[in-house]
C-alpha cells in the first residue's frame, strides 16, 4: 500500500488505497493525460487536506461517504477565498465529481451530495488569435533562426503545421517519423486518444519536407518528427522559447504563442466562411460550444473594423 506521505496529502490508509486504485484506472481504463491525473489527484488532495483541518484528523471512506452539502461548498469558499478563479474552482469540482463517481460505482461508497453543487461560473476567454499578415510574418521569420539552418527549417515547419493543420502543439510533437505529413491528409491523436483526420497543404508538406531534408538526424519511421538539437523527441518548451523570441523579434503581443496559431487557424477559416462543423472537427473540439467560442474572435473582429471604419463611429 502507498504511504500517505508518497502520495502528498494526509489521509487514512483506506482513502490512500482507494486513490492509488482511482489513479491506475484514470490511467490505464480512461487513458487520461498525465496534465489531467496529476490535476485531478492535486485537487483531490486539496479537498482532503481541508477535511483533515476540518475534523482533526485525516479523513477515512466513512468520512468521505459522510460529507454533505456544507462540507463540499465550504471546501470551495475556502478556495474562492485563497483567491482560485472560478474556472480553477471548477476544474477542481470535476476531479472530485470524477472521484466520488468511480468510488460509486467500484462499490466502495455512495454519497450523491457532491453531484448536487453548481459548478462555478466562469466565462471562457475569447481566443487571441494572429493577424494573417502576422501569422505569415511568423512562419516566414522562424526559418531565419541564427541557431542552425536546419533548426530554423524545423521551427518554421512545426509552426507552418500548427497554423495549416490547427494542431495542438502536443499533437505535433507526438507525432512520428512515419506520420509525417507527405499525403493530402493527416492522422493526428488528440485528447482522450481520439484520432481525427485533418487535410494538409501543400505548403505544410513542403515545409516538412525542406526540414527533413536538412535535419542531420537519420530519422526511422518509429523515430520523433521534431526533434531538438540531441535527436530527441522536441520540447514544447523549446517551441514555445523559440516563438518567444520570433514574437520579440516582430513586435507581436504576449497572445502570440503556438497556440495562437491554432486559434488563428480556425478564426482565419471561419472568416473566410467555413462552417462552424467542419471547423468542430478540424479541431477536434468534443463540443460545439467550445468551437463556437471563435464566432465571439470574428464578432470582435466585425466591431473593430465598424468603429475603426464608420464615419458616425469616428465622429
Amino acid at each position: 500500500m502507498t504511504a500517505p506521505a508518497a502520495l502528498g496529502f494526509s489521509a487514512a490508509p483506506d482513502v490512500c488505497a482507494a486513490l492509488v486504485a482511482w489513479r491506475r484506472w484514470l490511467e490505464s481504463e480512461r487513458q487520461a493525460s498525465r496534465h489531467t491525473v496529476s490535476a485531478y489527484m492535486h485537487d483531490v488532495a486539496g479537498f482532503l487536506d481541508f477535511l483533515t483541518e476540518h475534523q482533526g484528523r485525516p479523513p477515512a471512506l466513512t468520512d468521505l461517504g459522510d460529507a454533505d452539502l456544507s462540507d463540499f461548498r465550504a471546501w470551495l469558499s475556502r478556495r474562492a477565498a485563497a483567491g482560485a478563479i472560478a474556472a480553477s474552482r471548477a476544474r477542481s469540482l470535476a476531479g472530485l465529481r470524477n472521484l466520488f463517481r468511480w468510488l460509486d460505482r467500484s462499490g466502495r461508497l455512495h454519497n450523491p451530495a457532491v453531484g448536487l453543487l453548481s459548478s462555478p461560473k466562469s466565462r471562457k476567454p475569447v481566443p487571441r488569435p494572429l493577424t494573417e499578415v502576422d501569422a505569415e510574418s511568423v512562419l516566414d521569420e522562424a526559418g531565419e533562426t541564427p541557431d542552425a539552418p536546419w533548426i530554423g527549417r524545423r521551427d518554421r515547419a512545426l509552426f507552418t503545421l500548427l497554423y495549416g493543420c490547427g494542431l495542438r502543439i502536443d499533437e505535433a510533437l507526438r507525432l512520428n517519423r512515419g506520420e509525417a505529413a507527405e499525403g493530402d491528409t493527416l492522422v493526428v491523436t488528440g485528447k482522450g486518444r481520439k484520432q481525427r483526420m485533418v487535410p494538409v497543404l501543400p505548403a505544410v508538406r513542403q515545409a516538412i519536407r525542406h526540414y527533413l531534408d536538412a535535419c542531420p538526424y537519420v530519422l526511422e519511421a518509429a523515430a520523433p518528427l521534431f526533434v531538438g538539437v540531441r535527436g530527441k523527441r522536441l520540447n514544447a518548451g523549446v517551441a514555445q522559447r523559440q516563438l518567444r523570441q520570433l514574437r520579440q523579434l516582430l513586435g507581436l503581443p504576449e497572445t502570440a504563442t503556438p497556440h495562437a496559431l491554432r486559434h488563428s487557424f480556425a478564426t482565419h477559416l471561419l472568416a473566410d466562411g467555413a462552417d462552424l462543423r467542419a471547423i468542430q472537427e478540424l479541431l477536434g473540439h468534443a463540443s460545439l460550444s467550445t468551437t463556437q467560442r471563435y464566432t465571439e474572435v470574428d464578432a470582435e473582429q466585425l466591431m473593430a473594423v465598424y468603429a475603426t471604419a464608420h464615419p458616425r463611429a469616428r465622429g
